[in-house]
């Protein structure tokens, strides 16, 4: 899958397993930030994208320190998933 289609899935993924049905995937920026000043994701959210990655690419994040890492942005993600998934 190429890079961008893999960004524009994730997109979905984030609105749909939110529930942020007031965004389109046009309204989140790749370079955006998830928590804080950007989306205002809180660690409820964080938990949730963990979930997300496990379901959807089967990737397992133990280390808090880890998704600190991987959950940053869009990009981030969709790096991370392309390194690592399993599905």
């Amino acid at each position: 899958m190429e890079t961008s289609e893999l960004k524009l899935q994730l997109k979905k993924q984030i609105i749909e397993f939110l529930n942020l049905t007031d965004l389109t995937p046009e309204d989140i920026k790749d370079d955006a930030e998830l928590f804080g000043e950007g989306l205002g994701l809180d660690s409820i959210d964080s938990l949730e994208l963990i979930v997300l990655l496990n379901r959807e690419y089967g990737i397992t994040i133990k280390d808090p320190k880890e998704g600190r890492k991987v959950l940053i942005d869009v990009n981030t993600m969709a790096d991370y998933i392309q390194q690592h998934r399993t599905k």
